[in-house]
């Protein structure tokens, strides 16, 4: 039995619908930039329309402090209205007279969008009453922003205790994904963690060593571990005051069976910017004055053989500094094993983070992935071990759903 319900449990016909969604998308003059998150919404979005429900969409935009005007969702309504093919109307304010006449006035199969609930500063501060005043305007909730869980505010976490709660199709998308690559993965599991420092993930370095069986390191992160082990790391991005923490993360690993591939060798250069002149160097003989700013092909190819044998990839941050060439090479090449792999069904691969995605997507194979999850903080917290509130008010409510009868 799932630990939490779904739109599959939800008769939605008639019935007003709360969806919290993540809309905090990227705008420049006045128009999204991207549409990722709207059109991972959309699935949901068409199903409860198509089903008869009124779907009244809950998402905070940015960090207002109090009412802002130059964070209204109005102009993401309009890119979600043009997303969906169908008009979503808008009401200038999620709480009060202006959200309930603009409910009122909703028929079956219409989508309204109320403006952003961080106008108000109860939102993040998770206040009930708040929450109680938004519940008055619907008979169910619906949470499809996983990439919100991790916040313990009004909309993410009341909400769902005050109305019969369900997971969106993304937000249930997102948790059998996480669920499979993680809580009953299929053994052998490599996670793949790069990104430029230990110290922004030692929650999930010491998480992921008891539970997989090879952690592959690469970027700055690597470069931490290899001068904890005393080879030469000139001046690489590395933290040096975190050397002791690398030593104790490979002891963990060592005593759970879990084997950590570093890299055997480099490119680098002694400065960084595109395209300058760059050797490429075993490890043991990096120079004083040389940055390793990308993984060599001895090392992707260690990799490649890693996942040759495995079953799950978890991933988590590049290999090397892919925005600028050619260091991407590294990181491209890593994924599109990956990809091969996925696309041979031999590996489930899940991916997440914001330039852990920027990378793939730079590599072009970010629709060959079994599961990118957009998520960023809530997906690292999820592979730290933590547990996210969002997540835990949907469990909850599910149990005491299925107790009442």
């Amino acid at each position: 039995m799932k630990k939490f319900l779904t739109l599959d449990d939800l008769a939605p016909k008639g019935k007003t619908v709360l969806l919290r969604a993540d809309l905090n998308v990227p705008m420049q003059d006045g128009k999204v930039t991207d549409l990722t998150r709207i059109t991972r919404l959309a699935p949901t979005l068409k199903e409860l329309s198509e089903k008869g429900a009124k779907t009244v969409i809950l998402s905070h935009f940015g960090r207002p402090k109090g009412r802002d005007d130059s964070l209204t969702l109005a102009p993401v309504g309009q890119a979600l209205s043009a997303a969906l093919g169908s008009p979503v109307g808008f009401a200038s304010d999620c709480v009060g007279d202006t959200a309930k006449a603009a409910v009122d006035a909703m028929k079956e199969g219409d989508v309204l969008l109320l403006e952003n609930v961080r106008f108000h500063p109860e939102e993040e501060k998770d206040d009930k009453d708040f929450a109680a005043k938004i519940a008055a305007l619907g008979d169910a909730y619906v949470n499809d922003a996983f990439s919100c869980a991790h916040r313990a505010h009004a909309t993410t976490r009341a909400l769902a205790t005050l109305l019969p709660a369900y997971a969106g199709r993304l937000m249930e998308a997102e948790l059998n994904a996480l669920s499979a690559a993680l809580e009953a993965p299929e053994r052998p599991v490599v996670a793949i963690v790069g990104g430029a420092k230990i110290s922004t993930k030692l929650d999930l370095l010491n998480n992921l060593v008891a539970k997989i069986d090879v952690l592959a390191l690469g970027g700055g992160m690597a470069n931490t571990f290899l001068a904890a082990k005393r080879l030469p790391v000139g001046k690489s991005l590395c933290e040096r005051e975190m050397k002791e923490q690398a030593r104790t993360i490979m002891a963990t690993a060592e005593e759970q069976g879990c084997r950590i591939l570093l890299p055997v060798d480099a490119v680098t250069a002694t400065e960084f910017r595109a395209d300058p002149p760059t050797e490429l160097r075993p490890v043991e003989t990096i120079g004083d004055e040389e940055m390793m700013l990308d993984i060599g092909p001895e090392t992707v190819t260690l990799i490649a053989e890693t996942l040759a044998g495995a079953k799950t990839v978890l991933w988590n941050g590049p290999m090397g500094a892919f925005e600028t060439r050619p260091f991407d090479a590294g990181t491209t090449a890593v994924a599109k094993e990956v990809a091969r792999l996925t696309s041979e069904k031999s590996l489930i691969s899940v991916a997440g983070g914001g330039d852990t995605v920027a990378a793939l997507a730079h590599a072009g194979v970010e629709e060959q992935m079994t599961y990118v999850s957009t998520a960023g903080g809530a997906f690292l917290e999820w592979l730290e071990g933590k547990t996210l509130p969002g997540v835990l008010a949907l469990q909850e409510r599910a149990a005491e759903l299925r107790k009442a009868g």
